[in-house]
């Protein structure tokens, strides 16, 4: 297993160079406008495979939220048609800050695959440092990738209040949604009771590559008391995937509660702050 879940573009470049190239998927996504084929086919790292992630890393929407978790056979489709097998190495990438490569990411640790790394800067990243992008689609062989034990955690739905009373609930979303303030995507505002705040805006820096491990687990480490267990959410889970790969680099080890606010204000029983 790789040191770090992320990889620069240097190094990214250097992979390529020694004829080492990893699989690269695509994710770019708006949370405005969903899955971005059209920035992709106008210009991505070459070689790079376009993962749709409303299609490939998502159920439809239902009560479960905005983004469920696909189904295995979805996502192993996705996988295996963008070349990955069980012993691909995989970097993923969207337009910069990562919160949509980091849902691939996750999935992908999810069903089990050791060596996945996220593109430190996404495709800005790239282009700053001068490295070439390409308009032609890649064709690639088919993959053999085949869903394994997980190596990423969920939360229930269900236990999700205990766990917010007796361990640390991370809510990934702008401070003004968490609070209630505003609310431009969900028909419901607030969060969920016991949850703390921390944006992933705070993740990364102005050029949207992630903060150092130190930075961070400084950071995390006066959210999360000694001995407590840690879960995050966000809208739809997406995001919060970030805010996994963020602790990730902290040395601290997270769940996601995958329907998130999303999928916790479909049952009107539930609390809601």
């Amino acid at each position: 297993m790789n040191p770090s879940p992320l990889i620069s573009a240097t190094e990214l470049h250097d992979l390529f160079e020694m004829g080492r190239a990893p699989v690269v998927l695509d994710i770019r996504f708006t949370l405005q406008t969903g899955s971005d084929r059209s920035g992709y086919e106008a210009g991505h790292i070459p070689t790079a495979q376009f993962i749709d992630l409303d299609a490939d890393l998502a159920a439809p929407p239902d009560h479960r939220g905005r983004h469920p978790l696909p189904d295995v056979e979805t996502f192993v489709a996705a996988m295996r048609g963008a070349g990955v097998n069980n012993d691909s190495p995989v970097v993923v990438y969207d337009g910069g800050p990562a919160t949509a490569a980091a849902r691939a990411w996750w999935l992908l640790r999810y069903h089990g695959h050791p060596d996945v790394r996220v593109l430190d800067g996404g495709l800005a990243r790239w282009v700053a440092e001068g490295y070439a992008t390409g308009t032609e689609p890649s064709i690639v062989a088919a993959g053999s990738f085949t869903a394994r034990s997980p190596l990423a955690r969920v939360l229930d739905v269900d236990d999700v209040l205990d766990f917010a009373r007796e361990n640390i609930l991370l809510d990934a979303r702008a401070p003004e949604r968490f609070r209630g303030e505003v609310e431009p995507v969900d028909p419901v505002a607030g969060h969920i009771p016991g949850a703390v705040n921390r944006p992933t805006t705070e993740n990364v820096d102005s050029d949207g590559r992630f903060l150092s491990p130190e930075v961070l687990n400084g950071t995390f480490g006066g959210l999360v008391p000694e001995g407590k267990d840690v879960a995050v959410y966000c809208g739809s889970g997406v995001t919060a995937a970030h805010q996994i790969l963020a602790l990730e680099l902290a040395g601290i080890d997270a769940a996601l509660y995958p329907g998130s606010w999303s999928g916790w204000i479909t049952d009107p029983t539930r609390p809601r702050a």
